[in-house]
C-alpha cells in the first residue's frame, strides 16, 4: 500500500512537472500613444511572442519613443518601440535625456516614421518659422515627437514660448479634435504616412503639410545621423498635391541587453518569419528583410538578435 501511495506522488508530481511551462519570464513591453501604429503592432508582436516562446508573459502598456527607452534603461520594462534617432540621443546621453541610458540593445529595425507638421489650411503656415504666435498641438513630453517639435522650434530661432499656447496631448484623437474643432492650428506628430489621425482629420477640414526645410534638416542631420529626409507623396493624404520632405527616422524595437540570449533569439526570428502579418497592421513593413531589420543604426545589438542575423546570413 506505502509503494503504491508513493509511485502516485511521484507520478503526480511528474505529471505536474510535464505540464508546468518553462519558468515563467514576465515582462512589460511599453509601447505607443493611443491612435498611433504602435500599440496594434505591439498587441501583434505580444501575441505572436506569448504564443511561441513557453513561459513569456508580457504585459503590454501605453508609451512613447522617449519614453520607452527612459523605462528599458531604468528596468520598468523589458521590451520597448522606439525610434531610432531618440535612441541614439538616450544612449549618447543627449537633451532630452539627463543621463546615458544604460542597458538598452537593439533586437530589430521596423519601418521608416515621418515627423509630420500638419496645419489647418487657413493658418498661413508654409514653413516652420510660420509657426510663431501659433497654436499647436504635440504629445507630452517624452515622446520622440514632442522632442523633434522643441529642436525644430529651436532650429528656427523659437521655443514654446513664441507660440500663442502649446499644447500636449496623451493620444493622437484628442489632438485630431482639438484641430476639428478649431482650438489649435497646427498638429505635430511621428508616426507612418499615411497617418489614419491625419485622414481623419483630413475628413473633417482641409489640412496641408509643413515641408521641412534644407537648412532645418541640415542641422537635424549633424545632430544626430539617426534622423533622415523622406518623401511623402503626393496624393497620400486628401488635396495633397506635391510630394512633401519631412524629417525621418526609423521605427525599431529594444529589449533590456540582459534579457536571456535565448528568449531574444526566438523573439527575433518568430518577427522575421511573420512579416507579411505585421505588415498587415502597418503597411510600411512590407517586405522587411532580416538584413534591413539588423541594419546598424548605432544601438548594440543584443546577442539573442545578433545570433538569430548571422544565422540568416544579414550579418
Amino acid at each position: 500500500m506505502q509503494k503504491t501511495i508513493q509511485k502516485t506522488l511521484i507520478a503526480a508530481a511528474l505529471a505536474a512537472c510535464a505540464i508546468a511551462p518553462a519558468a515563467a519570464q514576465q515582462v512589460t513591453f511599453m509601447t505607443g500613444p493611443q491612435g498611433g501604429s504602435w500599440i496594434p503592432l505591439g498587441g501583434a508582436l505580444k501575441g505572436m511572442w506569448e504564443k511561441e516562446i513557453s513561459g513569456l508573459q508580457i504585459q503590454q502598456t501605453p508609451g512613447a519613443g522617449v519614453a520607452n527607452v527612459l523605462g528599458v534603461s531604468t528596468g520598468k520594462a523589458k521590451i520597448g518601440m522606439a525610434n531610432s534617432s531618440s535612441t541614439v540621443d538616450g544612449i549618447a546621453g543627449r537633451p532630452p535625456y539627463k543621463a546615458p541610458a544604460q542597458n538598452v540593445c537593439q533586437i530589430a529595425n521596423l519601418y521608416p516614421q515621418y515627423f509630420q507638421v500638419v496645419a489647418a489650411a487657413d493658418a498661413n503656415v508654409a514653413s516652420y518659422k510660420d509657426l510663431k504666435g501659433k497654436t499647436l498641438v504635440t504629445q507630452p513630453k517624452g515622446n520622440t515627437a514632442e522632442a523633434v517639435t522643441g529642436l525644430m522650434l529651436k532650429f528656427n530661432g523659437m521655443d514654446y514660448n513664441a507660440l500663442a499656447k502649446a499644447n500636449f496631448q496623451a493620444g493622437y484623437n484628442d489632438a485630431v479634435s482639438m484641430m476639428k474643432d478649431g482650438h489649435v492650428q497646427v498638429f505635430t506628430l511621428g508616426t507612418t504616412a499615411p497617418a489614419s489621425a491625419i485622414m481623419d482629420l483630413a475628413s473633417a477640414r482641409d489640412v496641408k503639410l509643413v515641408p521641412v526645410d534644407d537648412a532645418t534638416m541640415n542641422q537635424f542631420k549633424q545632430m544626430n545621423p539617426g534622423y533622415n529626409r523622406l518623401v511623402i507623396k503626393a496624393g497620400t493624404y486628401p488635396k495633397q498635391d506635391k510630394d512633401v520632405p519631412v524629417i525621418g527616422y526609423s521605427t525599431h524595437v529594444i529589449v533590456a541587453c540582459d534579457m536571456p540570449e535565448d528568449t531574444v533569439y526566438k523573439m527575433t526570428k518568430i518577427m522575421a518569419a511573420n512579416i507579411d502579418t505585421l505588415s498587415s497592421i502597418v503597411k510600411a513593413m512590407k517586405g522587411v528583410t532580416p538584413k534591413d531589420m539588423a541594419m546598424d543604426i548605432g544601438v548594440p545589438l543584443h546577442k539573442g538578435a545578433a545570433k538569430f542575423y548571422k544565422e540568416a546570413g544579414a550579418i
